[in-house]
């Protein structure tokens, strides 16, 4: 049997990580700058997490969670998404009662869903994601968008478009819900299985369909924004306004539901517009679920968050031919010249490395000539050279691999002297 990882699942290798970890790095600090704060929760529930929490007429619960028995006979599911989990938390801890309200978090990690594989979709997939509970704000609802917004403009993507929408509350949902339902039964004999169901279980959920997108019925559908309240009317409004005032350029589109049972009032997408993207163009998707802690049980707590793929992030930063200011480099690599500074140089890199310098050097046995060629493919700024007449004086010679100028220095000066040339490095 050839042994393979499984299908829909992949490796990230160290060249990939270093992606992955300059994009991860650089949201966590964007993320700070709004004072959201890291939560790290299961990568597995119980299932009736993921059934309460995303709904039980949703694709996830319905056909793409991966839930098995565990050895107590406990139904356990690989969490599909975030949000529940971090509601399921929320609750368990009883963050509701924390002084400093509302609670606002960020979350990064692998989700699971078993699901047709297509470009930018893998069954094992990366989200990060933001929550804010505890305020039913408008304004909160455009500082998580706006933060949205902002992740992508950080990484350099300009062929992107913020959609939103309203789904209003309880009482706009249920008018709406019946309009639906009127307007979609004569011809329900022309959708989709899947969209069958749906029209007796979640109606909503028929205008989120991929397989009847394109059917008459779906643009002449009623529009939810006809149907909101005063109240839902006002905040929406104000959504409006906030993003207005921000100067963030959004559209209005009447069919944006999301894919999750849990949302009211604002809902919002960002995609790609860039030519060659593909059909699946959404990168980040969120909105307010101002119910969803209720349904486990906990008190009332508007919420509202986001989910961006990472997958996806990355195909879009590949689609507009962005380079990340990356640089997989060394501060120093020491070149030992004879067997007898072994030693030395073991210890020597030991000490560069507690004062925070990247440092490596040679494992392999390899000759002088070999050493500075791999100080090169490792891009090195600096050599460090030590040899038995170095080790005799308390020296060594210090190379800049950029202008090939070489001194000579005390080995208690070095750590100084490459201090000053590196820009000052605090102590690791």
């Amino acid at each position: 049997m050839k042994i393979e990882s499984p299908r829909g699942t992949d490796d990230l290798l160290p060249k990939e990580t270093r992606v992955w970890q300059y994009i991860e790095n650089t949201i966590r600090e964007l993320c700070e700058t709004y004072n959201y704060r890291e939560i790290r929760t299961p990568i597995f529930e119980h299932t009736e997490v993921f059934q309460r929490g995303v709904g039980e007429t949703t694709d996830i619960v319905q056909k793409e969670m991966y839930t098995f028995f565990d050895k107590g006979g406990r139904s356990i599911t690989l969490r599909p998404e975030g949000t529940a989990g971090v509601a399921r938390a929320f609750i368990q801890n009883k963050l509701y009662g924390d002084v400093n309200q509302p609670v606002k978090v960020y979350y990064n990690g692998p989700m699971f869903r078993y699901e047709r594989q297509q470009e930018g979709r893998r069954r094992q997939f990366h989200q990060f994601g933001v929550e804010v509970l505890g305020s039913e704000d408008p304004a909160v609802d455009a500082e998580v968008i706006a933060l949205a917004v902002s992740i992508y403009k950080r990484l350099g993507l300009k062929k992107t478009k913020l959609v939103i929408n309203s789904l209003g509350d309880p009482e706009s949902r249920k008018e709406h819900r019946e309009a639906l339902i009127k307007h979609f039964t004569p011809y329900k004999g022309e959708l989709c299985s899947d969209c069958k169901t749906r029209l007796e279980q979640n109606p909503l959920r028929v205008l989120d369909c991929k397989v009847d997108m394109d059917h008459p019925a779906m643009k002449t559908a009623p529009s939810i924004l006809d149907y909101l309240n005063e109240s839902s009317k006002q905040h929406f409004e104000k959504v409006k306004q906030y993003l207005d005032a921000m100067g963030i350029e959004y559209e209005v589109d009447p069919n944006l539901v999301r894919g999750l049972d849990y949302y009211y009032h604002t809902t919002f997408e960002i995609m790609s517009v860039q030519e060659g993207f593909g059909a699946q163009a959404t990168l980040l998707g969120g909105g307010r679920y101002d119910g969803l802690i209720e349904q486990f049980g906990g008190p009332r707590t508007p919420g509202v968050g986001f989910a961006l793929g990472m997958e996806r992030l990355l195909l879009a930063l590949e689609h507009e031919n962005i380079e990340l200011p990356i640089r997989d480099a060394l501060d120093v690599y020491v070149v030992a010249i004879g067997d007898d500074v072994i030693t030395d140089a073991v210890r020597l890199v030991y000490d560069l490395r507690n004062e925070g310098f990247i440092v490596d050097k040679d494992y392999q046995n390899r000759s002088v000539k070999a050493q500075f060629k791999a100080a090169n493919r490792l891009d090195a700024k600096y050599v460090v050279i030590i040899g038995e007449d170095e080790k005799e004086k308390g020296t060594v010679k210090l190379r800049s691999m950029e202008d090939r100028e070489e001194i000579e220095v005390g080995k208690d000066d070095l750590i100084d002297i490459l201090h000053d040339k590196l820009g000052g490095k605090e102590n690791g």
